[in-house]
């Protein structure tokens, strides 16, 4: 795993690595894109939470599953991780180049 090459706290996790953690049933995804984005295509069992209007309380239970977000490249993921540690939420991973990154390991994708 990589943690954020010292700038932030923030942990970063490669497509493999979430894949697996959603077939152990230990990740709960965040998709921070706008509807439109993830209406095209997402990571199955993704929730949309775009990050325009993304508030960490609202952030559903993960039920002990490790909240992962995702965007298309990282950047926005990043950026809603900003907004949970403003708000002292515990979450504090994301998929390291985003849906693309998924889409490059040619992972299952949900319409």
């Amino acid at each position: 795993m990589v943690f954020g090459f010292g700038r932030t706290t923030h942990r970063e996790i490669s497509a493999q690595e979430l894949a697996a953690m959603l077939q152990a049933e230990t990740a709960l995804v965040i998709d921070v894109r706008e509807a439109d984005e993830f209406a095209s295509g997402h990571i199955p069992g993704a929730i949309n939470m775009p990050l325009s209007t993304f508030q960490p309380s609202r952030l559903p239970d993960s039920g002990g599953k490790v909240i992962v977000l995702s965007c298309l490249g990282g950047k926005r993921s990043a950026m809603a991780l900003g907004k949970c540690a403003n708000a002292r939420s515990a979450v504090d991973t994301h998929l390291a180049g985003g849906f693309g990154a998924w889409q490059a390991a040619r992972l299952p994708i949900a319409h």
